[in-house]
């Protein structure tokens, strides 16, 4: 996907110009897309360069996300009603394609439009979704272009549809239980940030000036808080550059990646998370593909392009060579590892009985049961942790600064002081 800087003379007389995202590799290709949606005079097409390009990407997503998960879930979810009712593809994208809201188009008629254009630069349904990566994820694209093949499109539309809306719940779950704590923090930085740059200046002269002698957590405190106001300007660069490499290393590493969900889960609090969430995806996404009548190898090469976790996407990539060598699932995941006895036992069993794709669905909704139940006990864990922290670094600056003032406010009412 490449974004295009144009101008474009009207029929009108009027210029437009802008940034267009299109699935077209040349620059020509692009200028007779544009006349032909426009219906003018192309005067510029230029292709920003690959950096810029992901710099208006990623802005894009930021600020204005082209589609939230509800609203493609009801989208593909309306696909795959009016498609089961024997209404074509194409004309059913041009029903939603029609849809507005107060007046303007919304999210949804957008994401109609440009696949109502991928279709009538005369793509397939599969290709006009998969060139629009940022609408819809990885899962989405193998599911339609799986029911483009197999002439199953209502029935994969509202698999991708039900998927995306369990995906969405776990993701706000989560969400909601970071709420709390984020919120807590940042109060709690607030107010030692107005402490540092105001109430701390001010005692610090007060003690200079009454010859104070000070306890030792008050001069730690003291010095603390010094070194940050005289320093502020590089903490900030520091904490932005920080901030700013995760992100690129997380965005553009997979080595980076990898390390950070290795480490995820080796660690305590977070290895219950990524292990119920990771294994919930991936038995409910092999269910699916299974079900779809796709034979493991196939459905393993999928699930490997799905995977976000890097720790489960090895294994998966390690499991589809031993199956490549005649090997059964329950047997390349025992070779592999990461995987619970329970679940290779559950997959050992619908191997046998031929009922693999319910045994995976079950396994799925177990671990996805799991995974709120995990969510919403550590809710509730960090809430006191979160109090008892805010609680002991108020103590320690209330220690440290108060008693220094209290003793000076008792020595100056001393009889003969």
């Amino acid at each position: 996907m490449n974004v295009f800087f144009y101008r474009v003379l009207l029929e009108n007389g009027k210029l437009r110009r802008g940034l267009t995202r299109l699935s077209v590799g040349r620059d020509e290709s692009a200028r007779m897309w544009l006349e032909k949606n426009y219906g003018g005079t192309v005067l510029t097409v230029y292709r920003l360069p690959p950096w810029l390009t992901e710099i208006q990407r990623s802005l894009g997503d930021l600020f204005h996300p082209s589609i939230r998960p509800k609203e493609l879930s009801g989208m593909l979810r309306d696909l795959a009603i009016m498609t089961s009712s024997g209404i074509p593809a194409l004309e059913a994208i041009r029903a939603v394609s029609e849809d507005t809201n107060t007046g303007g188009r919304n999210n949804v008629a957008r994401v109609g439009l440009r696949l109502l254009e991928e279709l009538d630069a005369g793509a397939s349904i599969s290709d006009a979704f998969g060139r629009q990566p940022d609408v819809f994820p990885e899962t989405v694209r193998n599911l339609v272009l799986l029911g483009d093949e197999t002439g199953s499109m209502d029935r994969m539309l509202m698999e991708a549809a039900d998927h995306v809306e369990r995906v969405a719940a776990m993701k706000a779950d989560t969400k909601q239980a970071l709420i709390y704590p984020c919120f807590v923090f940042g109060a709690i930085f607030g107010a030692a940030g107005f402490w540092i740059y105001y109430v701390i200046p001010n005692l610090t002269g007060l003690f200079q000036q009454m010859n104070a002698e000070l306890p030792t957590i008050t001069v730690v405190v003291l010095e603390i808080a010094a070194w940050l106001t005289d320093h502020f300007s590089l903490v900030g660069i520091g904490l932005l550059a920080t901030i700013l490499s995760f992100w690129l290393g997380w965005r553009y590493s997979r080595m980076f990646r990898r390390a950070v969900y290795h480490l995820l889960h080796r660690l305590p609090m977070t290895r219950t998370i990524v292990v119920s969430s990771g294994l919930a995806f991936f038995s409910e996404y092999l269910s699916i593909l299974i079900r779809a009548g796709l034979d493991m190898v196939s459905s393993l090469s999928i699930l490997e392009r799905a995977m976000r976790d890097e720790y489960y996407y090895d294994r998966i990539v390690a499991m589809r060579q031993v199956l490549a060598h005649g090997d059964r699932i329950s047997v390349a995941m025992r070779q592999v590892g990461g995987f619970p006895p329970m679940m290779r036992r559950m997959i050992s069993v619908g191997e046998d009985t031929g009922s693999l794709d319910k045994q995976l669905a079950y396994l799925a909704k177990e671990y996805g049961t799991r995974l709120e139940r995990v969510i919403a006990t550590l809710s509730e864990v960090i809430k006191p942790l979160v109090v008892l922290f805010a609680g002991g670094m108020f103590a320690i600056l209330i220690v440290a600064l108060l008693l220094p003032v209290y003793d000076l406010v008792r020595q100056t009412m001393a009889p003969g002081a």
